[in-house]
């Protein structure tokens, strides 16, 4: 009857770690594939641009608070050492740079 006993305890720490554990993946799974959308929505105007399917870029204020937004996020992103978010987001910012300096520059 012990053993038994023992067998349900290690079976309800199993699932009570397994459903903590999944949720905190769940929930930094969904931050950071919106952190990966948030950097690529103005990405689809900048190449229209560059392609010369438009001459419209994006609003300015629009862009400018995406940027706050990220900027803000990759600084708690930094405090709580969160090196995903901080990969993720500098690499955006350096790839919607990047596209900016060519559209302007080029």
């Amino acid at each position: 009857m012990n053993k038994l006993m023992d067998f349900i305890t290690r079976i309800r720490d199993y699932l009570t770690d397994y459903i903590d554990n999944f949720s905190q993946a769940s929930a930094d799974t969904f931050a950071w594939i919106s952190i990966v959308v948030l950097n690529l929505c103005t990405i689809p105007t900048y190449l229209a641009v560059m392609a010369g399917v438009t001459d419209k870029m994006p609003p300015l204020d629009m862009t400018l608070l995406l940027w706050v937004g990220l900027l803000l996020y990759f600084v708690r992103s930094a405090i709580i050492k969160d090196m995903l978010m901080v990969f993720t987001i500098g690499v955006g910012f350096a790839i919607q740079s990047i596209l900016l300096g060519l559209i302007y520059f080029v």
